[in-house]
């Protein structure tokens, strides 16, 4: 859900900026179709919009599976600036994912203060859940955990990574650099 409101913010953005929807077509990005692959993997591993996953199993490798598809398609578009910034973002996430088994730690304090308590106990309980798992001394990189948070009182509140910011403001950066490329060429012609 959280991605869907940086959309709307990036789209927002754009229009504000001068941007249209129909730049978002002109944007030059290769191998998309990883992109999309990559992204159902992570529907099918993880609860988005229910309890529990869909696939059960191999999740930690599915993960991880799902970011090297992800790292393919940053290579081939590295030309475009927004891109760069979402790699430095995926780059943040591989990393620690790679050290904890393809489970990103999460701050229980994070997740409290998002308004998370369900989940924050969950962790605490049975040591997983989707892609988390409790940050503890043990686990590694945890700066590049879930250690960023929305306040409680704001729709949609959650707790996130340093790497998921880098990923956000990408998206957002990218989404108005494609809605201007219509508005650059209008604002050139005679």
């Amino acid at each position: 859900m959280f991605f869907l409101i940086v959309v709307a913010v990036g789209v927002l953005l754009g229009y504000l900026f001068g941007g249209r929807l129909s730049g978002l077509g002109k944007l030059q990005l290769r191998w998309l179709p990883l992109v999309f692959i990559a992204l159902v993997i992570q529907l099918l591993i993880f609860p988005s919009f229910r309890s529990t996953a869909l696939l059960m199993v191999a999740q930690a490798p599915l993960h991880i599976v799902s970011y090297v598809l992800l790292v393919g398609w940053l290579i081939v578009n590295i030309r475009t600036l927004p891109v760069v910034l979402l790699g430095a973002g995926a780059l943040c996430n591989f990393a620690v994912l790679s050290l904890n088994g393809g489970f990103m730690p999460a701050s229980n304090t994070a997740l409290q203060r998002a308004g998370l308590d369900f989940l924050a106990n969950r962790l605490l309980e049975e040591g997983t859940y989707a892609n988390l798992i409790p940050m503890t001394p043990d686990t590694h990189l945890n700066v590049l955990g879930d250690v960023l948070y929305l306040p409680a009182w704001i729709p949609f509140s959650t707790a996130f990574s340093i790497g998921d910011l880098l990923i956000m403001l990408a998206l957002i950066w990218l989404i108005v650099k494609g809605m201007r490329i219509d508005a650059k060429r209008t604002s050139k012609a005679p």
